[in-house]
Order: C-alpha cells, then sequence, then structure tokens
C-alpha cells in the first residue's frame, strides 16, 4: 500500500512556471521541452516544486495540448505581446490561492530554500530574488490580489517594466549570497547546460 502524498508545505502558494515566451534568441525553440539530463525543463520544475506548493501551474501559448497530457494546467496570456508581463496576467488570474511564486522555465538552477527564503522575507508585499547577477524580477513571491490589480493597470497604461510593479507593490529584495541561477537565452547557454539538441 502506497503511502498518502505528503501536505504541501505551502499551501497558500501557488507555483507558476513562465514559460510563455517566444524565444528568439535560440531560433524559437520551446524553452519548457528543452531537455537536460532526459528531463524537459517544465517537468524539472514540477518534479522539484509541485509538492512545496498548494497549486501547480504553467504560463504557455504553444502546444498546449503537451502540457495537458503530462498532467499539467497551461494558462495561456489574456493579453498578447506584453512580454513577461502578459504572463503574470494570466497566472495571477488563474490563480486561487494567496500567493503566487513565479519562475522562468529557462532558469538553471535554484536553490532548496528560494521559496521559504522568500515567504520569510515577503511580509505583506511580496519578496524577489536578487542572485549572484543581480536581480531577477521574474523569481518572485507575489501578493495575488495586489498582483492583480496592478498587472492590469500596467497593461492598460502600456508599462509592461516587471520592476516598475515590483515598486508599485513595495515588494522587498532578498539576496541569495553565492547562488546563481542562470538563464538558457543563447545557444552558447543551452550547450553550457548540456541540453539536448533537436
Amino acid at each position: 500500500m502506497s503511502a498518502p502524498p505528503l501536505a504541501p508545505v505551502f499551501p497558500e502558494v501557488t507555483i507558476g512556471i513562465l514559460a510563455g515566451g517566444r524565444a528568439s534568441r535560440i531560433g524559437g525553440r520551446d524553452k519548457a521541452w528543452l531537455v537536460r539530463g532526459g528531463v524537459p525543463q517544465v517537468l524539472r520544475w514540477q518534479r522539484r516544486l509541485a509538492a512545496q506548493g498548494g497549486a501547480f501551474l504553467v504560463s504557455a501559448n504553444r502546444d498546449l495540448p503537451r502540457y495537458d497530457a503530462h498532467g499539467l494546467v497551461a494558462v495561456p496570456d489574456r493579453i498578447a505581446d506584453a512580454g513577461p508581463l502578459s504572463g503574470l496576467d494570466a497566472l495571477a488570474h488563474a490563480t486561487t490561492t494567496p500567493w503566487l511564486l513565479t519562475l522562468p522555465v529557462d532558469l538553471i538552477e535554484i536553490n532548496d530554500c528560494l521559496l521559504r527564503t522568500l515567504v520569510h522575507h515577503a511580509g505583506t508585499q511580496g519578496a524577489y530574488a536578487r542572485d549572484a547577477d543581480g536581480v531577477q524580477p521574474l523569481v518572485a513571491l507575489w501578493p495575488v490580489a495586489a498582483l492583480r490589480d496592478v498587472s492590469a493597470a500596467a497593461l492598460a497604461s502600456g508599462d509592461y517594466a516587471v520592476r516598475a510593479l515590483q515598486h508599485a507593490l513595495g515588494m522587498q529584495a532578498v539576496d541569495f549570497d553565492g547562488v546563481r541561477f542562470g538563464n538558457l537565452n543563447t545557444p552558447q547557454d543551452l550547450d553550457d547546460a548540456g541540453i539536448d539538441r533537436d
């Protein structure tokens, strides 16, 4: 008889993976399904993080049946062509928990205490990470109700800067000393990370 599933560590947090970009610098390859060590990126983050939160969502705009086939809930943009803000808006409106942790799907690594550390520093305004490369605005813990409001205002105004949203919310920067998340942005990044070639 199998053991019952463990309760989520932070049931009030939805894990939201941002995978809706066009990846133009790597020839349009879908970053969610880049394979590293035999595991697609989006499934790597599902396995690593899903049990930590109360729900797991993916912001995605293509190949949606593929997510469904893997038991993932994909949320397409409600408003197109606003960069990462479109994904934040979509996730915020699909989330039913009071908090949303966002991560870009193309991150290479995170530390195991990421969510716990952001929760510790979030207060009521939220928090975002700063690693060895600087501010990582999309590695963030957002208060969902406030995010819905500020993202709607930003989309209406045409100001799509994520940092401006975080400033408006009074979110706290959290230093992860000695940690480098990294990103899969260029062909060289893919080679360096050992991404399988098509």
